[in-house]
């Protein structure tokens, strides 16, 4: 079976990214994968490739590439979604290529999995009917604005199934975006083990990692620590990645009297070496569509905090088992929750066991069986759901031409 992921861009760092690099290479045990990236900005990925994925880049975007001599490279997109934020980043030519490329090579496909949401407005436009088209959502429903939920409720009609990250984003999709025929359900994102032996509990060190955002409230993290650090004096906090937040947290540091106690690490690729110099793992955000951190800490040994914000978290780690889970925005439940795990060594490290037999759910193994599984349905009952699809645009077509029947009658003397 030939597989086809379209990716925004395969040569940059992001949570879809590796998610859809681990599934790929997953899958590629037994199929034919290739990785189509809209972009491409460097020489190389940052993040490794499976030797066994074909990466095809459609549009080159470096400095000296031919591409940007044509007419298409300056032109704003016209079929990728205005909706999406990240129309900017797309051009005319990015719309030429994936139809050429979804008409030409990626005609042979027997699955096209799109990987955000304008991409998968391409592949409803442009998408080999002879395929199964799938799309991906990697972010959460109410994550979308209003008027892209309007474009992909028109868009996603013609597809075969939506894939979320998470049981309570299904139910979300199934709730408010009806998509007769069209199959929607989570199956969870793929973390491999890690190449590193899990962390022995020893290092008084808390780890959070994400993009420095407001969304990852590392701002309330730093107030939570900053009550920690009074009551332990021993202990460490570490954060690592990169963003548009840094000279504030910096700042934020420096006022609640942390530094040398919590720093900002930097990007770290990949993130588990670290995680595993950690004893705690912790997040404070308001929202996640999946919680990548959390299954990483997991996978290495380490009890996670976090809060318990919609959609992931709760679906990830068992309250008392595995981890803890508190309340969104609260920086002192964030605090006493942090100093329960830090005082209980003995309950610290057998959480950090249970979290290491937990993680085992997000082995590539069940994850692929599910896809494959969600694959053979979709083709046994491909003729039915067209059915249902057809139905699904028929009736209300037919309900309003009832109504108006109904009022001209009533009208009548």
């Amino acid at each position: 079976m030939k597989i086809v992921f379209l990716l925004h861009n395969a040569y940059a760092i992001g949570g879809t990214v590796r998610t859809t690099l681990n599934l790929a290479a997953a899958l590629a045990e037994r199929h034919d994968v290739e990785i189509v990236s809209m972009m491409r900005h460097r020489a190389r990925p940052r993040f490794t490739v499976d030797p066994r994925v074909t990466l095809v880049p459609l549009v080159d975007t470096r400095e000296r590439s031919p591409d940007r001599e044509l007419p298409g490279f300056g032109a704003p997109a016209a079929d990728f979604p205005v909706e999406d934020k990240r129309h900017g980043q797309y051009s005319r030519l990015v719309d030429v290529r994936v139809r050429e490329y979804l008409a030409g090579p990626g005609r042979g496909a027997d699955v096209v999995i799109g990987t955000r949401p304008g991409i998968n407005v391409y592949l409803a436009l442009f998408g080999p009917r002879r395929a199964l088209r799938i799309a991906q959502e990697h972010l959460r429903h109410d994550a979308h604005g209003k008027a892209l939920r309007r474009v992909l409720a028109r868009h996603y009609r013609r597809l075969d199934a939506v894939v979320t990250t998470t049981r309570a984003d299904a139910a979300v999709y199934r709730a408010r975006m009806p998509l007769p025929g069209v199959r929607v359900l989570c199956v969870p994102n793929i973390v491999p083990a890690p190449s590193v032996a899990p962390s022995d509990h020893t290092a008084p060190v808390i780890a959070a990692a994400g993009r420095l955002a407001r969304g990852k409230r590392f701002d309330l993290l730093l107030e939570a620590f900053a009550t920690v650090a009074v009551k332990e004096p021993d202990w460490r906090l570490r954060i690592y990645g990169g963003g548009a937040q840094r000279e504030r947290l910096e700042a934020m540091i420096g006022e609640l009297g942390l530094a040398g106690r919590a720093v900002l690490m930097g990007p770290h690729s990949p993130i588990e070496p670290e995680f595993a110099k950690a004893s705690v793992v912790v997040s404070a955000s308001d929202a996640e569509s999946f919680g990548m951190t959390l299954v990483e800490a997991m996978r290495c040994g380490v009890p996670v905090v976090s809060t318990d914000c919609p959609l992931g978290p709760a679906e990830i780690v068992h309250d008392g088992v595995d981890g803890r889970l508190v309340p969104v925005g609260d920086a002192a439940a964030l605090a006493n929750a942090l100093l329960d795990v830090i005082k209980d060594g003995p309950g610290r490290r057998a959480m950090g066991r249970a979290a290491l037999e937990s993680a085992r759910r997000f082995d590539p193994g069940p994850v692929v069986a599910r896809y494959e599984l969600l694959f053979a349905e979709l083709a046994a009952t491909r003729g039915r759901r067209a059915c249902r699809r057809l139905q699904g645009r028929l009736l209300p077509a037919v309900r309003r031409r009832v109504r108006r029947a109904r009022r001209r009658l009533r009208r009548r003397p």
